[in-house]
C-alpha cells in the first residue's frame, strides 16, 4: 500500500490551490464577460432609446412647421392672396413628416437625423422670411385699408353733400317752377249760334239750342318768373255728366298732369312774351250740347291756369 508522503500531500495540495485558482480565474472571466454583455446591452438600449428620443422631437418639429405654414396660407387666403408656394412646402413636410413616422418601425440613423434636422433648418428660415412678408402685408393691408376708409369717408360727405344740393336745387326747381305758373284772367265763355252771331251773358246762362260753338277768351296775367319760349294751353271743356268732350277728328287729345293722363278738349300753341297776351278758343261740337252746368278748365306746363262753368238750358 502506498504511503503517503509528505511530499505527496504537498502536491496535493498545490493541485486544489491551483484547481481553485482556476476555477476562480474561469469565474471572474465569466463574470466579467456578463458585466460587459450587461453594459453593451444598456449601451444599445440606451442608444435605441436615444434614437427614439430624437426621431420623436424630429417629428414634433416638423407638425409644429406644418402647423405654422398652414397658418401662414390661411392668412394668405384672408387677404385674397395666391399661395401656390406654400401649399408646395406643406405638401413637402406632409412628405417627410410621413417619412419620420416609418422610422418608428424601422431604423434612424445619424445620416437620417442629420438629413432632417438641415432640412427642418431650411423650412424654418422659409417660415421666417414668410411670416417677415406676411407682416409687411398686413401693414400695407392696414395703410390700404385707412386709405380706403378715408376715401369712402369722403366719397360719402360728398355723396351727402351731392343729396343736399340735388334736394335744394329740386326745391328750388320746384319753386321757381311754382312761380312761373301762368295764369289766366278775365276768363269769358260766350257762344256762338248758327248765324255767326256771339252772344255773352253775365250770368253765363245760355239756352242749349241756340249754340252752334263755345268761345273761351282770356288774358295772361304778367309773369316775370316766366320763361318766355313757345307754350301749350289745354282746354277741357267738361260736360254735366262730368266726362270732357273729347273728338280726335277736332284735335283732341290727352296730356300729363302730375303724372296722370288726362283727356283735353282743344289746345293751341303760342309763344310766351309776358305781355298779357289774349288767347280765346273755338270750340265746335258738331252735335248737340247737353242741358246743364258746364266746366272750363285750362292747362298749361302742368298746371291748372283757370277755370269757369256756365249753364245751358
Amino acid at each position: 500500500m502506498p504511503t503517503n508522503t509528505p511530499e505527496k500531500r504537498s502536491n496535493r495540495k498545490l493541485f486544489i490551490i491551483g484547481l481553485l485558482v482556476v476555477l476562480l480565474s474561469i469565474n471572474g472571466i465569466l463574470i466579467y464577460m456578463n458585466y460587459q454583455k450587461k453594459e453593451k446591452t444598456e449601451e444599445q438600449a440606451e442608444i435605441i432609446r436615444v434614437k427614439n428620443s430624437e426621431l420623436e422631437n424630429q417629428i414634433k418639429v416638423y407638425e409644429a412647421l406644418k402647423a405654422d405654414f398652414e397658418r401662414q396660407s390661411q392668412e394668405l387666403q384672408s387677404m385674397g392672396l395666391e399661395n401656390d408656394s406654400l401649399e408646395s412646402q406643406i405638401a413637402a413636410i406632409t412628405s417627410d413628416l410621413n417619412e419620420l413616422r416609418g422610422f418608428r418601425k424601422r431604423s434612424y440613423s445619424l445620416a437620417d437625423q442629420r438629413r432632417f434636422r438641415d432640412r427642418a433648418s431650411a423650412f424654418e428660415k422659409q417660415l421666417k422670411e414668410k411670416d417677415a412678408e406676411i407682416a409687411r402685408l398686413k401693414e400695407d393691408n392696414e395703410v390700404l385699408y385707412t386709405e380706403n376708409t378715408t376715401l369712402k369717408n369722403t366719397q360719402t360727405q360728398l355723396s351727402d353733400s351731392l343729396t343736399t344740393f340735388k334736394t335744394a336745387n329740386r326745391s328750388l326747381s320746384d319753386k321757381v317752377r311754382v312761380a312761373s305758373r301762368l295764369e289766366a284772367q278775365n276768363l269769358s265763355v260766350n257762344i256762338v249760334n248758327q248765324r255767326g252771331k256771339e252772344k255773352d251773358d253775365k250770368d253765363n246762362e245760355f239756352k242749349a239750342k241756340r249754340v252752334d260753338k263755345i268761345r273761351v277768351a282770356f288774358k295772361l296775367a304778367k309773369n316775370d318768373v316766366a320763361t318766355k319760349e313757345p307754350k301749350t294751353v289745354y282746354m277741357r271743356l267738361i260736360e254735366p255728366d262730368g266726362a270732357a268732350l273729347y273728338n280726335l277728328s277736332t284735335g283732341s287729345g290727352a296730356f300729363q298732369v302730375d303724372g296722370e293722363d288726362i283727356f283735353y278738349t282743344a289746345k293751341r300753341d303760342f309763344v310766351f312774351d309776358n305781355t298779357q297776351q289774349q288767347l280765346s278758343f273755338s270750340y265746335d261740337k258738331n252735335a248737340e250740347y247737353k242741358k246743364g252746368e258746364h266746366t272750363v278748365e285750362l292747362y298749361a306746363d302742368g298746371f291748372m291756369i283757370g277755370k269757369t262753368s256756365f249753364v245751358l238750358k
